[in-house]
């Protein structure tokens, strides 16, 4: 009885989620504006930088390579990198037209996260160019030639305070095939981009990778000294953008992750990196989230073989996660029969999550790049 009580509940769960979570299944791509923006405004792009020195040369030849025909200025801040990071800015952007500035990084000071310290320098020395918008755009994101024109029109447009794109993400390993679809997809399921994009509603986010902000925006929210430390900033930014204004948010093909995630370990460590965060710290939260996570994804499959009305509801339930999933899968280029493997996925994701909350309690949360973020008591190194 209990068991189909739980394949009950799971069919629940997916049928609300298919129908009901603003369809976050579904592939938001940006509209295709063919009109001209109505002005050029001034941007300034800032790239905060730390040991890139493997993945920054394109990038920078990416953003220096914009057809945007507005005024224009790059700004690379570079957090105290221990590689060549710097130095191959300085090479790629020599001679060039656009305007690059490397910038080096001043102490961190207690209670800022390292990105949002370097974030904070590039806009303090953009502000002398006076641009009416930021991109804050990853070390490791390449754009296409017209990704920021495209970004400005959807701002200019529909009136947004701030565009964000979730940049596709390298999807080249086993490990990249495996879990990196799933991770956009739980984070549209956490966040319905129909929700964000609703002026109507409470729920905001934004992608770190791709984030176009209005510069009166950005200082009406009180500056990134507003989201100093914390460490899902790019969601935390929007959330006090939209309090009084207006969010967009999507999925793009026009900028593209480069960095190489080529083990199933490193890609939990880029989400064991928040997870524990996320939840706010709470055993509560987390106990809850791992039930969740089983009752959601991995019941469905365990209940399918146990015959019966648990065979029908469970399978009933696996069959909606499947078709749920299969739009992110093609956006990936893979084949729709990885579909159901979604559960297995699921569970790698749950292991990821427990794995943060014991790197919390052991003093090492929110590790990156030999930084930790997120330690009580201990503030950003």
């Amino acid at each position: 009885m209990i068991a189909i009580a739980i394949a009950a509940l799971s069919c629940v769960i997916w049928l609300y989620l298919l129908l009901v979570r603003g369809f976050f299944w579904r592939i938001l791509l940006p509209p295709n504006l063919k009109e001209p923006p109505k002005t050029l405004p001034r941007v300034a792009i800032i790239v905060p930088a730390r040991n890139e020195a493997d993945v920054i040369a394109p990038v920078i030849q990416s953003l220096m390579a914009q057809d945007y025909p507005g005024p224009l200025r790059i700004f690379v801040v570079d957090d105290h990198s221990s590689d060549e990071t710097a130095g191959i800015v300085r090479t790629v952007a020599d001679g060039h037209a656009r305007s690059v500035t490397v910038i080096s990084s001043a102490a961190l000071p207690a209670g800022w996260t390292g990105k949002m310290w370097a974030l904070a320098q590039g806009v303090e020395h953009a502000n002398e160019f006076s641009p009416d918008y930021f991109l804050f755009t990853d070390a490791d994101v390449v754009h296409a030639p017209g990704s920021l024109a495209q970004s400005i029109a959807i701002a200019q447009s529909g009136g947004h305070d701030l565009v964000s794109m979730m940049v596709k993400l390298r999807c080249s390993s086993l490990a990249e095939r495996v879990l990196i679809p799933a991770f956009v997809f739980f984070f549209f399921m956490l966040y319905p981009p129909a929700w964000v994009n609703d002026r109507k509603r409470h729920t905001a986010a934004a992608a770190g990778g791709d984030i176009l902000i209005r510069a009166e925006a950005l200082a009406r929210v009180g500056g990134i000294a507003a989201i100093r430390n914390e460490l899902i900033d790019d969601c935390a930014l929007a959330s006090e953008v939209k309090r009084h204004g207006s969010v967009w948010l999507g999925l793009t093909e026009s900028a593209s992750s480069v960095r190489n995630y080529g083990s199933f370990g490193a890609i939990g460590s880029m989400i064991s990196r928040t997870a524990f965060y996320q939840l706010r710290h709470s055993v509560l939260l987390l106990v809850g989230t791992l039930l969740g996570l089983a009752i959601t994804f991995c019941a469905p499959p365990v209940l399918t073989f146990l015959g019966g009305w648990c065979t029908l509801l469970g399978a009933f339930a696996w069959l909606l996660m499947c078709i749920a999933f299969w739009p992110m899968l093609r956006f990936y280029g893979l084949l729709p029969l990885r579909a159901p493997l979604l559960p297995a996925i699921a569970v790698f994701y749950a292991g990821a999550t427990l794995h943060s909350a014991i790197s919390f309690w052991l003093g090492r949360g929110g590790t990156w790049k030999d930084r930790v973020q997120d330690t009580r008591g201990l503030n950003s190194q």
